[in-house]
């Protein structure tokens, strides 16, 4: 049987031959189901509306239940983990209102359909919140199953039962003892990264997840720098998909944009919003609590702009920081511009840090931004290109007052006395800049831990170190 075919024309209208679909219109396999999804997606919504109409309620049904098709982004199930293996935990690390609890609610119903005698752990920080969010929540798995299903909670016991005669059993992060000696075929961690007792109630679960041929967790977290969480996302066998946001269409528009004025940028919005894993690295120079004392907001100093009447206003000393890349094509040309205010705090107010730039390009960024910050001196560091790097610079602006610099020392010994600073006080942060911020919280004494080069944190330490240097050569009256 051909299901597009249902939908035919007739004087330009759409319209279902009703005879070629199953009795009841609700026992199409997959296959067909999607042949007719693909089929309506052709049409206009008005066409579309008028052949959903010739269908039988049944079918409309059917098609309307089906969660694959309206599934986005990372609710999507992975085929393989990264190492090309069938994976064996799936990890929906996904920022606040995503849709990550409804993914993991509807991978719970499809193994409880496929396999009657299936028994599922459901795992959260608390029973109350298996309870609350998992079990009875808006997605949760009472609210989404098909209109002939009824699965029954027994709140005594902490069993859900499912009509197939498959069983989910709660668990509470809690209570780790509870998963030693019960065996599962399926498990859903639901919050991993807030779980108290985190390494035992994983440990024990993972023991006694030993039932059928293919046992598999899936993961449901917004993500927070926890042992746990990095460390299972380090498995061989685990497949990570991720979302933001805004990435759900069904969130309410208000409450997307009302969430975004306020939280773009900032630590928590990354965190929470764009589901991003800020790591914390031990004996790293900055934390993001560091940082985030150090922050005075300005709506346009940290997007490496300037209000008008803002331009050197208010600082004695501004320069630029300038880490070259070492190729064309290469690392990121890192271009940060500090100043100096008139009580002697060194502030960061613009990170100009560009990647894919020709030595002129970066040339004429960094030559554009001394202009309007109206910095006194570029510092850059000669390593990677010696003197060359003063005659591009030069080649863009004769008049750009050029100082460069040996990176002898290793980058943690450089960058040391400016954290310091930041931690009396002497240093702040004029605004969010996301990428600078990653790159110094992976600076530790063990060398930088993060991805790429840190040509942001260098570019930042090379300035600030003109400002303190600078500061103490000049000759101070005292006060008496």
């Amino acid at each position: 049987m051909n299901l597009p075919a249902f939908i035919g024309w007739m004087d330009g209208l759409p319209y279902c031959i009703k005879s070629a679909i199953p009795a009841g219109g609700g026992d199409l396999t997959r296959a067909q189901k999607l042949a007719v999804l693909r089929a309506l997606a052709r049409l206009t919504r008005d066409q579309r509306r008028m052949a959903l109409q010739t269908f039988p309620a049944a079918m409309v049904q059917a098609l309307a239940e089906e969660w694959w098709w309206g599934a986005h982004g990372g609710q999507v199930e992975p085929k393989a983990a990264d190492n090309g293996e069938p994976w064996r935990v799936w990890a929906i690390v996904a920022g606040r209102g995503f849709g990550k609890t409804r993914a993991g609610a509807e991978w719970v119903w499809a193994r409880a359909r496929e396999d009657s005698n299936a028994r599922i752990a459901l795992v959260a920080a608390t029973i109350d919140e298996v309870e609350r969010v998992m079990v009875k929540g808006e997605s949760g798995l009472l609210n989404i199953g098909r209109a002939h299903e009824h699965p029954r909670w027994i709140a005594s016991k902490n069993i859900l039962l499912f009509p197939s005669g498959a069983e989910a059993h709660a668990f509470s992060a809690e209570r780790p003892e509870k998963l030693r000696g019960p065996q599962h075929h399926f498990a859903w961690c639901d919050e991993l990264a807030k779980w108290p007792h985190a390494d035992d109630t994983w440990n024990n679960l993972m023991l006694g997840l030993r039932l059928g041929e293919r046992p598999r967790t899936v993961v449901t977290t917004t993500p927070r720098p926890v042992p746990l969480l990095k460390r299972l996302l380090g498995l061989p066998r685990c497949a990570r998909t991720e979302g933001r946001t805004n990435e759900n269409p069904h969130l309410p528009a208000d409450f997307r944009h009302a969430v975004q004025a306020m939280f773009a940028n900032t630590r928590l919005g990354r965190q929470e919003l764009d589901g991003l894993l800020l790591d914390e690295f031990e004996g790293a120079l900055w934390t993001r609590d560091l940082l985030e004392k150090a922050r005075h907001p300005s709506p346009t100093w940290g997007e490496g702009r300037l209000a008008e009447g803002e331009r050197g206003e208010g600082f004695t000393r501004i320069v630029i920081g300038l880490d070259p890349p070492a190729s064309t094509g290469g690392d990121s040309c890192g271009i940060v511009v500090c100043a100096r205010d008139e009580d002697g705090i060194c502030w960061v107010l613009a990170d100009l840090t560009a990647s894919g730039l020709s030595p002129e390009a970066w040339a004429r960024r960094v030559a554009e931004a001394a202009r309007l910050y109206g910095a006194v001196k570029v510092v850059a560091e000669k390593n990677q290109g010696g003197d060359m790097i003063a005659s591009i610079l030069r080649a863009v602006d004769a008049d750009l007052p050029v100082k460069l610099v040996h990176a002898g020392a290793s980058k943690a010994a450089r960058a040391e006395p400016i954290a310091l600073r930041f931690e009396t006080g002497g240093a702040r942060l004029a605004g969010h800049f996301p990428e600078l911020e990653d790159q110094l919280c992976a600076l530790t004494w063990n060398g930088y831990q993060g991805p790429g080069s840190p040509d942001r944190a260098d570019a930042m330490v090379w300035a600030m170190t003109e400002l303190f240097e600078k500061q103490q050569a000049e000759p101070r009256v005292r006060r008496l």
